[in-house]
């Protein structure tokens, strides 16, 4: 049967084999059929369409079988080289994919055409005589279609990473006549990867269908994916340039029937098809080719020359313009003829928040090219380093720049990021921490840092709405896309001297609809932000949502659209001079949240004594105050009252000595008028440890 009587989509479907044969680290594939829905998606339906397809299978074939008879696959002494770009479709999930894995699929694919493969001569030896060096070369693009510099990578966020339809692939495509396009995804279309034949995309009307779409974790053998998910581009490319499966264009291996199916390539036996690695299997009468890339057995090692010079044939075809890949020009124009483009100088770092004696790990990503770089690290030690991942150690607690000169011998580029490290003092902020936004001037600041991965604005200062005054901490969720992760960080608090700590906070947030379930936790950490505990769950279909369902953006209009959460469950290994909190967030559709009012208090060791003061009954009102407030206590005791108002900064900022006062209620004159507006902590004592109020003096 000819390859060519399908004309559908060649797809690999992900699975796991459980067989004798196979052990628990290897992960086989297993095959789907045509699937008929992506063929009805790219023609439509249209009759006409798939006449189209018909008559350009039949070309290509014909074109095919004259080029391996009268030229030969090594026509001319061409050299092959495809210019490649990798769109990395993502949610911000783990399907967003580091430079090195598309990197390291690259090395995959350039060995298994070039049989630099180092287990290509473990092939069952009846094979060795005709394992092929295909002379396909591929390479990263270092230019865009405008002729802009480029790692021939791009990144684009978008949810259509869990479709892997044509839909996704509109998101971004480069011509086809340019570059093999190539999408990394968290879905496939329910595969690992599909590639369309060239003769199903030749007409213009299928262009934008051309190309790739793979499974993240089956691109190269790092990152996401293994060793035994390496081979599947590998495959896939094969389909690009118009090969079949070893037992004919369907993807039904082990039938009886596809012994009467052919391949269409002479050295390739006939065979059903395998899904496990039986090397000396024999299924049509003679011995299969069970390590061919073409197979979907787990131990793919080689193209035979048949294949190859189809192939070669397909990159000769005008069909859906192959021949244009790998001229000169294309080649130039792409930044592939091997003359590397240095691009950009670019880092980043494991960590941007660390403690005084913490280390750094930095990465330089700068492309293409890049031969030797120069790293200025003021603050670090070293200060200065050639390496292109150095480490680095920050001793003295302030903010510091970071840049990076990179050149490739010709020339050089440059990047400075200020501000970039921030080293906090073993020793945090004093306790209590308290922070009602009224005197910030903007997020981030000195308590309070923003992770926003998303680059959606993340969390920001607004002065439109607060608990007790006109600001707080707003994250514009209702515009960000769903899945979307934002980070709020504190500074580092000594909570060292504490024997328990109580950290508490106002929020307000509300869904859209019913189906919204966006989640807030709250993390500490006890070794300055290197690692992270959870405390606290807080999901909008159950706790979260303060107020009802609204479709247009959300402001809280009034203290009743807020609520407030205290966390005790902070235990003693907490209990550190360097102790850090965050708040975590994910969009799942719901509308703006806002936080105020961030306090985190311990109870100090070793004083248990309430002395005079009633527990339960001390307050200020009112509060928050412009003027003039009260102390209300009651002392079951006569004693001496002290009050003392402390700043943020945990400066005594009023010492109030109402002296010796008979036992009952108590009503102690606090004046503020003169205070700053913004939050301030009240200790009150009477013979005891003090009781902490909070104060806030309002415009």
């Amino acid at each position: 049967m000819s390859a060519y009587r399908y004309f559908g989509v060649v797809a690999t479907l992900a699975g796991v084999l459980c067989t004798n044969a196979l052990s628990a680290q290897d992960e086989g594939i297993t095959c789907g059929t045509d699937d008929p829905a992506l063929l009805q998606a790219l023609t439509h339906g249209d009759p006409h369409k798939m006449l189209e397809i018909e008559q350009s299978a039949a070309d290509l074939e014909a074109f095919t079988q004259h080029f391996i008879q009268e030229d030969g696959p090594e026509r001319g002494g061409n050299t092959y080289v495809i210019p490649v770009v990798f769109h990395i479709i993502h949610n911000n999930g783990p399907e967003n994919i580091s430079d090195e894995q598309v990197e390291d699929a690259i090395r995959v694919l350039n060995n298994d055409y070039n049989k630099l493969n180092d287990d290509w001569d473990n092939v069952n030896a009846a094979f060795l005589g005709i394992v092929a060096d295909v002379g396909i070369t591929f390479r990263l693009a270092q230019k865009d279609p405008n002729g802009n510099c480029t790692k021939g990578i791009t990144r684009t966020q978008s949810e259509l990473t869990y479709d892997g339809t044509q839909d996704m692939k509109d998101l971004i495509q480069w011509p086809r006549n340019k570059y093999l396009n190539i999408w990394v995804a968290a879905s496939a279309n329910g595969a690992a990867g599909y590639a369309l034949y060239p003769s199903s995309v030749s007409s213009n009307w299928a262009a934008g269908s051309d190309g790739i779409v793979v499974l993240h974790d089956y691109v190269g053998s790092i990152g996401t994916s293994q060793l035994s998910h390496s081979r599947t581009l590998t495959h896939e490319v094969g389909h690009w340039i118009n090969l079949s499966h070893t037992w004919g264009s369907t993807n039904d291996p082990g039938l009886s029937s596809n012994c009467g199916s052919d391949d269409n390539v002479s050295d390739t036996p006939n065979t059903i098809g395998w899904t496990t690695c039986n090397i000396n299997g024999s299924t049509c009468g003679s011995l299969d080719n069970v390590e061919n890339y073409m197979e979907y057995s787990y131990c793919s090692k080689m193209f035979t020359e048949g294949q190859k010079a189809r192939m070669i044939a397909a990159l000769n075809s005008g069909t859906a313009q192959r021949n244009q890949l790998w001229q000169p020009a294309n080649l130039s124009a792409t930044g592939t003829d091997g003359n590397d483009i240095l691009c950009a100088a670019d880092f980043n770092s494991d960590v941007q928040v660390i403690c005084e004696g913490g280390t750094v790990n930095f990465h330089d990503l700068s492309y293409n090219g890049v031969t030797d770089r120069t790293w200025d690290l003021p603050g670090g030690t070293p200060s200065t380093s050639s390496d292109a991942d150095p480490v680095v150690t920050y001793s003295t607690p302030g903010l510091y720049a970071v840049s990076l000169t990179a050149g490739n011998g010709n020339s050089t580029v440059d990047i400075q990021r200020n501000d970039y490290i921030l080293v906090l003092p073993a020793i945090g902020q004093p306790d209590p921490f308290m922070d009602d936004l009224e005197s910030a001037t903007s997020i981030p600041n000195n308590n309070w840092m923003v992770n926003d991965p998303g680059q959606n604005g993340g969390f920001t200062l607004t002065g439109n709405a607060g608990y007790s005054g006109t600001h707080s901490i707003k994250l514009n969720n209702s515009t960000a896309t769903q899945g979307d992760i934002d980070e709020l960080l504190s500074t580092s608090v000594d909570m060292s001297a504490a024997s328990s700590i109580d950290l508490s906070f106002r929020y307000a947030f509300a869904r859209k609809s019913a189906d919204n379930d966006d989640v807030l936790r709250i993390y500490v950490s006890n070794d300055c932000g290197s690692t992270w505990s959870m405390r606290k769950q807080l999901h909008a279909a159950t706790t979260l949502a303060t107020v009802g369902n609204q479709i247009s953006p959300f402001t809280p209009s009034g203290p009743n659209d807020w609520q407030e959460v205290h966390i005790t469950n902070i235990s003693a290994a907490y209990h550190v001079s360097d102790l850090r909190f965050k708040f975590w967030f994910q969009n799942d559709g719901g509308n703006n949240l806002f936080l105020d009012d961030v306090n985190i208090n311990g109870t100090p060791v070793g004083i248990a004594d309430p002395g005079a003061i009633e527990p339960g009954t001390a307050m200020i009102v009112p509060n928050p105050s412009r003027s003039q407030a009260d102390l209300v206590l009651n002392l079951h005791a006569p004693g001496d009252v002290v009050v003392d108002v402390v700043d943020v900064a945990g400066r005594i900022v009023r010492q109030v000595q109402a002296g010796h006062i008979q036992a009952g209620s108590v009503r102690v004159p606090l004046p503020v008028a003169d205070l700053t507006p913004g939050s301030y902590i009240v200790h009150v004592a009477c013979g005891g440890r003090p009781i902490t109020l909070r104060l806030t003096r309002t415009n």
